[in-house]
């Protein structure tokens, strides 16, 4: 009797789920925007906290490579979407972070009950119910683990990027606008992929 009592006890905590969304690149100045999703039982959550688990920024490259196949092992479904540079420059960055959300979204085989958003923005374009949670990343266990998703995948596309462009660093500054990127971009132009909007902003264009 207790057995089962224990067996009914775990497959409800099996059914609830969390899930957790965000997004990687929002502040870079060359390429996508990424966002990642992730669904959790509350028992993967407890798993994955063990393996060590946190906000993607607290972690280095090699850990997060490391985690990245057991959150998705341990996950009950994940998305990954990404928005342009031309969706970026067209829309602006927080429209074009909501469709990458969105597309991440769409990949799910079921809409969430519920969805936890890190930051303080809304997600506008999603009917469902949410809740926005400040430094998410490192409270929910969902959200980071989708922020470690979007992380690798983005730092993985920025790797294979710098073959392409050479010149930039873009292995070294994932995109973003260090000192030494923006010299660069004053020393040999601005490519495709670099966001024009953003850089107007900086007067380099």
């Amino acid at each position: 009797m207790q057995e089962k009592k224990e067996e009914d006890l775990q497959q409800a905590l099996n059914k609830v789920s969390e899930v957790g969304i965000d997004e990687v690149g929002r502040g870079s100045i060359f390429g996508p925007v990424f966002s990642a999703v992730v669904v959790l039982t509350k028992k993967n959550k407890l798993i994955l906290k063990q393996f060590g688990v946190t906000d993607s920024k607290k972690l280095t490259p090699k850990k997060r490579k490391l985690l990245l196949p057991k959150i998705l092992l341990l996950s009950s479904d994940y998305g990954i979407g990404q928005s342009s540079v031309g969706e970026i420059d067209k829309l602006g960055i927080r429209v074009a972070t909501e469709l990458s959300m969105l597309r991440a979204l769409k990949k799910l085989k079921e809409k969430p009950s519920e969805l936890i958003v890190d930051g303080p923005l809304l997600l506008r374009p999603w009917k469902g119910i949410q809740k926005n949670i400040v430094f998410g990343d490192s409270k929910f266990i969902s959200i980071a683990s989708a922020s470690i998703v979007a992380k690798v995948v983005r730092d993985n596309l920025m790797e294979r990027l710098e073959k392409k462009y050479s010149g930039y660093f873009i292995f070294k500054n994932k995109g973003y606008g260090t000192k030494e990127h923006l010299s660069l971009i004053k020393k040999n132009g601005i490519t495709k992929l670099h966001r024009k909007s953003f850089l107007k902003k900086s007067n380099l264009i």
